[in-house]
């Protein structure tokens, strides 16, 4: 009986194993659209408010504070030539800030008269947000559009509103989002700066998750609605530091604002949703007037510099996350004349290194040996990309070289998910060697590639 006893108990615990085993082995997938969506890998944020024009009267959460509609006057504005900026630097989509936390709106609103349809700019006729959205058409950019749900001096909105002020302002909300949904095409993402105040906390969560449903059901979201489809993750910096190893998968997304640096955003490889991660960064430093987001004059010294921004790149798209720049609009409404040419120099080095590769090889399985030539080549980076639409699932792997007729490791890691990209000291080797240790699945190898850069 006690044979039995424990031959059962080990049946149970064996089988507890399995399935143990098998839950923490499934295979979360992204939707299309998050594929179509990591595929792009570059944006970036477009900041553009009325508080530009009064930056030492303006205090956030004061309404008395408000600059008067007068004083927007942005006579050179030019979305085109915002667009072309952005496409230089290699970016495939761009989020416009429709409304920031004044509550200004860039397009005449039916909602307010706090809009750039009351101005004397232009006699009140300008639309920036149709504007910017026909420019992103004309140069093949994704157009996206940011509007802050959670912030609003206008309504100086917070959390110890009263009842009756967060029921006004939530309508304004509800009204203004349908308007930027209904009425400008089809959004590739709509951002949620600090995510949605829920709907049993007073706020919209579960109203704005039902609109998009509606009227938006193919946008990524950030920081959008936990019930909603498409959505992507914050890194929990503005630092352009993505941490690593970095998941696509987690069991929440973030709602944070940027106000504050979160630790441990590296999500989960078995988390039950496919939430990926995006890196939003200032081409202004962080330390600048308003966080480096929005222009200042005389702040030429704020613009970071061409080495810094590439590596930016290497520790955001490098490690499977998406890279948001930031566009400070100037007064005139133009991208200052500094930060177009750091975008055309690092869209010019980006492609420089990354456009041609000594050697690439694809494939699905665990081991890959990549040909450079029949002479040893100098190399000193690596592409490693997984066929996402297939799931994140490589745990570990290493890359080693073939030195003094055997294997030697020149870098190794954990996640890879749509890219990694790693850099190790020069060496000349005629073969590298991919060899996945640890996977959920096998491992689909969409680019194992080499590179060598001076």
């Amino acid at each position: 009986m006690k044979t039995f006893s424990c031959t059962l108990l080990q049946l149970v615990l064996s089988l507890a194993c399995i399935t143990s085993h098998a839950q923490t082995t499934k295979n979360i997938l992204p939707t299309p659209q998050q594929v179509a969506w990591s595929n792009a890998e570059i944006g970036v944020i477009i900041h553009l408010d009325i508080n530009l024009y009064v930056p030492d009267f303006y205090h956030s959460g004061d309404s008395t504070t408000l600059p008067p509609l007068s004083a927007f006057r942005p006579d050179k504005l030019n979305t085109d030539q915002w667009i072309r900026a952005a496409k230089a630097a290699g970016a495939k989509y761009a989020v416009f800030v429709a409304k920031h936390g004044t509550g200004f709106a860039n397009w005449p609103s039916k909602a307010n008269d706090y809009n750039v349809g009351h101005t004397p700019w232009r006699d009140g006729k300008e639309n920036i947000v149709a504007d910017f959205v026909k420019s992103c058409k004309k140069y093949g950019i994704k157009p996206g559009v940011y509007y802050s749900v959670n912030s609003s001096t206008l309504y100086e909105a917070s959390d110890h509103m009263s009842d009756s002020a967060r029921t006004a302002y939530n309508k304004i909300v509800l009204e203004q989002e349908k308007e930027l949904w209904t009425e400008y095409g089809k959004w590739f993402e709509i951002w949620f700066d600090g995510g949605i105040l829920p709907t049993s906390k007073g706020g919209v969560s579960d109203q704005l998750a039902a609109m998009i449903k509606k009227y938006q059901p193919q946008a990524i979201l950030f920081q959008g609605p936990s019930s909603s489809k498409n959505l992507i993750r914050w890194v929990g910096n503005e630092y352009g530091n993505a941490p690593y190893p970095m998941w696509c998968r987690d069991d929440s997304t973030t709602s944070s604002h940027g106000y504050v640096t979160m630790e441990n955003l590296n999500g989960d490889p078995d988390g039950d949703s496919w939430v990926p991660a995006e890196s939003d960064f200032p081409s202004r430093k962080k330390s600048a007037w308003e966080g480096g987001w929005f222009w200042r004059a005389n702040r030429e010294q704020d613009v970071v510099s061409l080495d810094s921004l590439v590596n930016v790149y290497y520790h955001t798209v490098g490690r499977n996350t998406n890279l948001l720049i930031g566009m400070a609009i100037d007064t005139a409404g133009l991208f200052p004349e500094k930060e177009t040419h750091l975008f055309e120099a690092f869209g010019k080095e980006i492609r420089k290194r990354f456009s041609h590769p000594i050697a690439q090889t694809k494939g699905a399985g665990k081991e890959f040996i990549l040909k450079l030539g029949k002479h040893p080549m100098a190399v000193n980076q690596i592409v490693i990309m997984e066929e996402i639409a297939k799931g994140q699932n490589i745990r570990k792997y290493t890359v080693e070289a073939w030195e003094n007729n055997q294997w030697q490791q020149v870098c190794n890691g954990i996640s890879v998910g749509h890219q990694r990209i790693q850099t190790f000291p020069t060496i000349h080797t005629e073969k590298l060697r991919l060899k996945i240790l640890e996977s959920s699945q096998t491992p689909d190898i969409k680019k194992f590639a080499a590179y060598f850069v001076e």
